[in-house]
């Protein structure tokens, strides 16, 4: 059997808003082993049975089932198309046709007849209050074949035809540099359309683009008047088309919302909602004119996938009366989104929803920790009937909700909270054998949908939310075996790419709301809002990390010069190749920082050294793929000079790394800064510094990520895995012991005796820790790509099972298909392996410490150093070992 399960069209199921061909994939099912594609054929047309072509390849003789880029093809603009594929395998298979997939165009910058309108003035430029838009058009009679609509906003907005809210999408079209790259969205409309009269509708809010943000509270960051554009593209059986764009035609009026903002939550007034504002025949005659604005249209790029949805919905899983007396709904998961409620009571009674993760150690509400955000919902019944509410343009973070106002009493099943997030296919899994490390991976799976909400935030609850570098450069390679977050990550780093600054500074935080904005913060007063190690080296790490997981060569040319302005700055702000800058963050709250300090002990010169060293590195290799040789002669030179200068400053000619700390040894270790000669003694002084702290960690953001790793890489596996079982403070297993469905922000955010680490900066929802998810599925698991063949069409397999686990599962979604790993100890010596490896790769599997295999399942083993070593080709295979 051979058959073609799936298309991917850019790694997604679905594209809406295609300007250029996708990069498309398929997923191959077969039930033989050593499964190999040899030739494949790919149709597209604009109709479902395929009568009239767009394109057909013909039989082409190749491998490749992923990243496959077909010659430039004419698009039509506001269309759909679907795509097929059969291909022949090495076995004499030939697949049938496979299932479609599908993608709807969008409209290029130039063809948008469409102009930004208004429902404000520079007046509301403080006011963050709700706005509608309307505009009734009749179509003419005939067939329609198709109805596409493309619509953005200068803020937040939610669309509606003929009264029935359009597409799925929140909180859209999120945030960007918006003067730089502003997303709009494209929806198929067909089945909302009605012959004659009809009414498009839009609901605007401030969001992102003019709202109250980050830690300083500054509003109006990129405009003073939010605005929306939209464009109606309806096609005829006989050829003719409609356009409905925004014009001076439409009409304006104020919204229910009297107040929406991202951190202080919503203030609706149901009492003045405009019954059938979005439908035809409404009177508007109270309605104003809108305000034409001259925003860049050129900047309009299509939003294709990736959207904020609502993904989840869970009910209270208590309703519970504190000591102080209040009333407060546990969720029983700390997560993002909003209170989805249904009320009934008397005109003006009010429903005051107060949102927040953890209650102190008296069992009471907790609200320190949000500093300045408000996360409250405030609305105010039309009444009369049950009434159906939940808030428009804003978000929370939080397990619990205080109930301040509700009119009679309220029943948990009265409510429901929505988790929201950008939507993502998820790919990993993973499950042992112990409760614990089960419910961490599931506080990081709930980490990553916490706070990937269009950027990938540091946290999702207080006045910060912010899409910091340094979070999301270690984190990335988890996320990317939890979700497919290629096109997430995409967007976001084109964004760094337009906010570097001209020398080719990276921001703290991307978007980039910092700069010019923080004088009277202690720490980014001055200038100091940009090139942190650590942080601004996403700019390389993350591109070369989704190139490694998805074998994906356009990240890397998208982010080319972006990657190369990062290591050329740090270059020209380097003295003899040792470079520092300004504010540098270090080991951020590391445990072995001084007393009330944030910063750790590793010197900041080694943390900027070793960093300079890896993008280099990785920029190097980077150029070296894509075929410049120039600078990868250029770059690799310089790779082996700052390597020099890094051993030349900081091992003394003994093998003594001058800094004593942990995170100096594992930074050496893992980004292979150690001379050879002296590598053993490194490992040794690790294992001595983590003896020392009683076994236990005292590593912050920067070396964390990268502990086990820095072990089990070194011959200490076992250490590597009583690292991660350690369960007092401070360790993973803390937090998951103390409560925890989510990574916090503090080794010991809540301390033994249920008391608070600081009101300041105590985020119990905040992915950086969760980096060891990637330990779990390339050490524990032993799933890895191969860089010489990313995107594992070469998979790498080389589980290390350790510590009291006696059985774990993962799997991974690649772009191949599913790989399966099961490992399960019998007794102290007896392992039995179980891989699953998806057909048109290959696999290169190492039986860790193997002395001899009971069950080879008809594959030839060799020895190697690390036990024996296979190389298999697609299947499923047992193996039954003797560990050594």
């Amino acid at each position: 059997m051979l058959a073609v399960e799936r298309i991917t069209l850019d790694y997604e199921s679905t594209l809406t808003g295609v300007e250029t061909l996708p990069v498309l994939g398929w997923i191959i099912a077969s039930d033989q082993r050593n499964v190999e594609q040899i030739a494949w054929q790919i149709q597209i047309a604009q109709d479902e049975g395929f009568t009239s072509l767009c394109y057909d390849s013909g039989d082409v003789r190749s491998a490749e089932s992923a990243n496959i880029t077909l010659p430039a093809l004419s698009l039509t603009p506001s269309a759909h198309y679907v795509v097929r594929v059969k291909i022949h395998d090495n076995q004499g298979n030939v697949s049938d046709w496979s299932p479609t997939a599908r993608f709807i165009t969008g409209l290029p910058a130039a063809q948008w007849q469409a102009v930004f309108i208004s429902a404000e003035t520079p007046a509301d430029k403080e006011r963050s209050k709700g706005t509608l838009l309307r505009r009734e058009f009749a179509l003419p009679d005939g067939e329609i074949v198709s109805a596409i609509v493309h619509a953005s906003a200068l803020g937040l907005y939610q669309l509606y035809l003929n009264g029935q809210r359009v597409g799925q999408d929140e909180l859209s079209p999120g945030w960007t540099s918006y003067h730089h790259h502003l997303r709009y969205q494209t929806y198929d409309v067909a089945s909302l359309l009605q012959p004659g009269g009809n009414a498009l509708g839009a609901m605007v809010g401030a969001g992102w683009y003019k709202g109250d943000m980050s830690f300083n509270r500054y509003r109006n960051y990129y405009g003073e008047q939010t605005a929306f554009i939209g464009q109606l593209v309806v096609r005829y059986r006989d050829g003719r088309e409609v356009v409905i764009a925004t014009d001076g035609l439409w009409q304006a009026s104020d919204a229910p919302i009297v107040f929406s903002e991202l951190y202080d939550g919503e203030i609706y007034d149901a009492r003045l909602e405009q019954v059938g504002w979005s439908q035809p025949g409404f009177t508007a005659t109270l309605w104003r004119d809108v305000t034409l604005l001259a925003a860049d249209k050129s900047v309009l790029t299509p939003q294709t996938s990736c959207a904020v949805q609502a993904v989840e919905r869970l009910q209270p899983i208590a309703m519970i009366v504190t000591p102080q007396g209040d009333k407060v709904l546990d969720f029983g998961q700390n997560l993002t989104g909003w209170v989805d409620f249904t009320v009934r009571g008397e005109r003006g009674q009010k429903v005051v929803l107060r949102h927040f993760e953890v209650l102190d150690a008296d069992g009471n509400v907790y609200l320190d920790n949000l500093r300045t955000a408000k996360q409250c919902v405030d609305y105010t019944l039309r009444g009369g009937q049950d009434e159906h509410y939940h808030p428009h343009f804003t978000f929370q973070g939080f397990r619990y909700v205080r109930i301040d106002a509700w009119p009679g009493t309220p029943a948990p099943e009265d409510f429901c909270a929505v988790v929201l997030h950008s939507a993502m296919q998820p790919t990993g899994s993973l499950e042992t054998s112990r409760d614990d490390l089960n419910q961490l991976h599931h506080n990081i799976v709930w980490g990553l949908k916490g706070n990937f909400v269009d950027v990938p935030t540091d946290c999702p609850q207080r006045d910060e939310r912010l899409g910091w570098t340094g979070d999301a450069q270690i984190f990335c390679r988890t996320a990317s075996y939890l979700m497919q977050t290629r096109n997430f990550f995409s967007k976001w780093l084109l964004d760094l790419k337009y906010d570097q600054t001209e020398e080719g500074g990276v921001p703290h935080v991307v978007p980039d709301i910092l700069t010019g904005k923080c004088d009277n913060d202690r720490f980014l007063s001055h200038g100091r809002t940009h090139s942190a190690a650590a942080w601004a080296d996403a700019a390389v790490i993350n591109p070369w990390t989704l190139y490694l997981m998805y074998g994906d060569k356009a990240i890397l040319r998208q982010q080319y010069d972006s990657m190369k302005a990062w290591v050329d700055f740090m270059r020209a702000h380097a003295v003899e190749h040792m470079w520092r800058y300004r504010l540098q963050f270090g080991d951020w709250v590391a445990l072995d920082a001084k007393e009330g300090s944030y910063f750790g002990a590793t010197p900041n010169e080694l943390i900027c050294m070793a960093y300079y060293a890896l993008s280099t590195k990785l920029f190097a290799r980077t150029a070296q793929v894509l075929g410049n040789k120039a600078d990868y002669a250029a770059y690799s030179a310089l790779h082996e000079a700052i390597v020099a200068r890094f051993q030349q400053e900081f091992f003394t000619p003994t093998g003594r790394l001058a800094a004593r700390t942990q995170t100096a040894h594992i930074l050496a270790l893992c980004f292979d800064l150690v001379p050879t000669a002296f590598r053993e003694r490194t490992v040794q002084t690790l294992l001595q510094l983590l003896e020392e702290n009683d076994g236990h960690l005292v590593t912050g953001f920067v070396g964390t990520p990268y502990f086990c790793h820095a072990l089990s890489e070194n011959g200490q596996t076992e250490a590597a895995w009583q690292l991660l079982l350690k369960e007092d403070f401070p360790s993973w297993l803390y937090q998951v012991h103390a409560g925890a469905t989510t990574i916090w922000e503090h080794w010991d955010g809540i301390k033994l005796d249920g008391t608070m680490w600081s009101p300041d900066m105590n985020s119990f929802n905040h992915y950086a820790y969760g980096a060891i998810g990637e330990w779990l599925y390339r050490a524990a698991a032993g799933i890895n790509p191969d860089e010489s063949e990313p995107g594992f069409k070469r998979i790498h397999l080389r589980p290390l099972p350790g510590g009291d686990i006696r059985w774990l599962k993962a799997s991974y979604q690649s772009n191949y298909g599913n790989i399966g790993v099961h490992w399960q100890r019998d007794g102290e010596k007896m392992l039995t392996l179980s891989v699953a490896i998806p057909p048109n790769t290959r696999a290169d599997v190492v039986l860790e410490g193997a002395e001899r295999v009971l069950n080879d399942d008809g594959v030839a083993f060799v020895a190697c150093t690390e036990g024996v070593r296979a190389a298999l080709g697609s299947g499923r295979y047992t193996f039954t070992y003797l560990l050594a």
